[in-house]
């Protein structure tokens, strides 16, 4: 995976993620945009030429699974070290940054995984404000040697010499361990510490401007043409529609495929929002059936979402033949949605699931496809909707999958099953909000189990379906933390479906992060 990178000329100062595969990638990106630098995931082999003509402030270069010896591994332009610009190698970035400058890597003696403490041996401005002694997250089975004839070590572990490193010469920082993930204590500031203490950044990136430049890029590439952007009902494809009506106004059509695996009132709530608020070119097509009929049966998670974004192309390239003068298509693509698709097939990320709408319809459709959100993180796009002026129950609401209640119903999915779930998730969502928690939890569901169990309602036996319940808190998506909701407020949860939904006798919670687990089940 690595997004493309945009015109120089668009971003006053940037920092570039050069991606050498690892899951936690983005979370650097994320990082570095909390210093109001604006950060992109780039190609790990990209070439210093292009590089350069970039212009960016900084490189980093991000972990990876590979190990750097092994044939095939990915590896860098070795003429980026030569550019003059500051680099910060992380974990396989800093192993792969060492041995092009003269070090071995080799495998380590001990591996690290999880929680070290590290401890300063020399001061350095990427260490200010960090104290002697930290708990940083290792996760590595290779190791450097032969530092000390090229780096100057700034931080071990009790297995680790050179935990950080920074080269005699050149303006080149290693770090063994993750700093952009949360379980390494300071290592937002090390982040911070590399660009505006080490690049220079001044920190002047802000979503206004994000929405600026891309209004000037959608209305320059789509001139008099129409856009067709279909719509979800989720944040995403809302601040998509938002961003383009913005842009074009009344060259927008947006397509609402109603597929029956939307949330309770989800058709009722779009046709209202989207009629109302933008005045746009609205079409709503009920595909029910259709969908209905082919997920008949299947329970496989992947064969689902291909089903799933099969008959959507069907059914979406029959309503576009509707629309005169049609030639783009606009999606809600994110950044987390590119990496766990592990977009790029020569790249070096691992391919966590599959999203429909990620690389766009096929190429016969004719459509050329336009992703405006495809740099961003779920907050950002959140922040780009009040900028929007979106009503804030639509940015606030909890994100919802491309393939709806087909991942969340687990088993085979049937009409009587979906409108259990439909029934139980909207409970679990009205009670947060009367307990005045939905905003604090940042994603909520209910989850069909395809097992039943057995229970005692009145006097009665009873075998009926188990329900599981979903929260998470997290701010990037790509790791995440259970909500630790109160007992009472599970209790009510609990109690209200299991009295109100038919069919449902059990209900348990969910208590599993992210990793090891995903945030959907499917």
């Amino acid at each position: 995976m690595s997004s493309t990178p945009v015109a120089a000329e668009t971003q006053e100062e940037r920092i570039l993620v050069l991606d050498f595969g690892s899951q936690t990638a983005q979370l650097i990106a994320r990082r570095v945009r909390d210093q109001n630098v604006f950060c992109q995931l780039v190609r790990h082999d990209l070439s210093a030429e292009r590089i350069k003509a970039l212009n960016p402030k900084g490189l980093i270069l991000s972990g990876g699974p590979a190990s750097v010896y092994a044939p095939g591994a990915p590896q860098p332009d070795p003429a980026i070290f030569d550019l003059g610009i500051p680099i910060l190698g992380i974990c396989y970035g800093m192993q792969a940054t060492c041995r092009v400058l003269g070090c071995n890597v080799v495998p380590g003696e001990s591996r690290e995984f999880g929680h070290t403490h590290t401890h300063k041996v020399t001061d350095d401005p990427l260490y200010d404000s960090v104290p002697t002694d930290s708990v940083v997250w290792m996760s590595h089975g290779d190791q450097v040697q032969n530092l000390t004839d090229h780096f100057v070590p700034l931080a071990s572990s009790d297995t680790c010499a050179n935990a950080a490193v920074r080269h005699h010469t050149k303006t080149i920082y290693g770090l063994q361990f993750h700093p952009e993930v949360t379980h390494s204590a300071f290592g937002g500031v090390l982040l911070g510490n590399f660009v505006r203490k080490i690049c220079g950044c001044r920190g002047t990136w802000k979503i206004s401007s994000f929405i600026d430049q891309q209004v000037a890029t959608i209305r320059e590439r789509v001139g008099n043409k129409r856009v067709i952007c279909g719509l979800s009902g989720g944040v995403d494809s809302s601040v998509v529609a938002a961003l383009l009506f913005k842009a074009i106004g009344k060259q927008l059509s947006c397509i609402f495929v109603d597929n029956g695996l939307l949330r309770k009132g989800e058709r009722e709530q779009v046709r209202e929002q989207f009629s109302e608020h933008f005045q746009t070119d609205l079409h709503v097509v009920d595909a029910r059936e259709q969908f209905l009929g082919e997920l008949a049966n299947v329970s496989d998670p992947q064969q689902k979402r291909k089903i799933i974004g099969r008959v959507f192309i069907d059914i979406f390239k029959q309503e576009a033949k509707s629309i005169p003068d049609a030639h783009f298509l606009a999606q809600g693509t994110l950044y987390p949605d590119v990496i766990e698709s592990g977009a790029n097939p020569d790249g070096p990320a691992h391919t966590i699931k599959s999203h429909h709408n990620v690389g766009g319809l096929p190429a016969e459709l004719g459509f050329e496809l336009i992703e405006p959100l495809r740099d961003l993180f779920k907050d950002e796009v959140r922040r780009m909707g009040l900028e929007l002026e979106l009503p804030e129950d639509l940015i606030w609401r909890h994100p919802f999958p491309g393939p709806g209640l087909a991942v969340r119903c687990l088993g085979a999915v049937s009409e009587s099953r979906l409108d259990t779930l439909r029934e139980a998730d909207a409970i679990l969502i009205e009670e947060l909000h009367k307990a005045g928690v939905y905003r604090d939890v940042q994603q909520a569901f209910a989850v069909l189990l395809p097992i039943q169990s057995v229970g005692v309602m009145g006097d009665a036996r009873t075998y009926e379906d188990a329900l599981a319940i979903r929260a998470v808190d997290t701010d990037n998506f790509m790791t995440a933390d259970w909500s630790r909701l109160p007992y009472d407020l599970l209790q009510r949860i609990s109690t209200r479906i299991i009295n109100s939904v038919r069919g449902v006798n059990r209900v348990v919670y969910d208590i599993s992060s992210k990793p090891p687990a995903t945030i959907e089940w499917e």
